[in-house]
């Protein structure tokens, strides 16, 4: 008894990226397709370690522990810019800080992005984050 098998490819394309994000993987699906599934919230660690570096600094600022930005700068052992641009976050709009806490900020958010540039007003904040 002959039995003829034959075996056929079959080719699946999937558009998708694929980019680097705070060590971690992330597929990046094109514009117009649709998801199926929503990941799960992850919390983004370098920006909550930031948040609760700006907090921290402002909270040592009001109860006069530092007298200044620049005496922090120095008791912390970094540059004044950088220290400026982390003391922004506490400028952030609480709807934005609370989406960073819980995980539901946008996955390409990084820290970078709100170090410079993020403007005053809550409204332009949402217009540049969740856009």
């Amino acid at each position: 008894m002959t039995t003829n098998i034959r075996i056929d490819t079959l080719t699946v394309r999937v558009p998708l990226t694929l980019r680097r994000y705070g060590g971690r993987k992330l597929v990046i699906v094109p514009e117009g397709e649709g998801v199926p599934v929503r990941a799960k919230p992850t919390p983004d660690d370098t920006l909550l370690k930031a948040l609760a570096r700006a907090h921290r600094w402002k909270r040592m600022l009001e109860s006069g522990q530092v007298a200044s930005l620049n005496e922090l700068s120095e008791a912390e052992k970094i540059s004044p810019s950088y220290m400026t641009r982390i003391y922004r976050l506490t400028l952030l709009a609480p709807d934005i800080v609370e989406a960073i806490l819980d995980g539901r900020q946008p996955r390409t958010l990084q820290l970078a992005d709100l170090m410079d540039n993020i403007p005053v007003e809550w409204e332009q904040q949402r217009e540049i984050i969740f856009a």
